[in-house]
């Protein structure tokens, strides 16, 4: 059975119903979060709290079933998270079949068309995303 999510107000929330998806694996109910999320948010709401865990949920939830639905709302998120406290801390513990993962879901949104990113902006990214 899918967690019930909802759009979180705060940093609090938000870590509370990242937590539960996270302890149950649910890939569908952080879609959903994602979904109801605006990117933009993400680095005050994640706050200190972002951990590998939860930035390859993020990526899974994304490649899986945001990005084919909505490929811009997928690069968004992936920037945002970029500017979170602790990226680059736990972009560097990734493991090489971690940092796999999150080049097929650069490599899904390179095949995407969408308005909100070009083939440049997906470029500097990845580099972002060191890949």
């Amino acid at each position: 059975e899918k967690l019930h999510v909802w759009e979180p107000s705060n940093a609090y929330d938000f870590g509370q119903i990242v937590n539960a998806v996270n302890a149950n694996k649910d890939k569908a109910a952080c879609a959903d979060l994602l979904t109801i999320t605006d990117p933009k948010t993400l680095p005050v709401l994640l706050s200190n709290k972002l951990e590998g865990e939860i930035l390859l949920i993020f990526i899974q939830s994304l490649e899986h079933y945001v990005a084919g639905k909505d490929p811009g709302l997928a690069y968004q998120h992936l920037f945002y998270l970029s500017k979170a406290e602790r990226f680059k801390v736990v972009l560097a513990l990734l493991s090489k079949n971690e940092k796999e993962e999150v080049q097929q879901l650069f490599d899904l949104l390179s095949e995407s068309q969408s308005d909100q990113y070009s083939l440049e902006d997906l470029e500097s990214l990845k580099k972002v995303y060191e890949l």
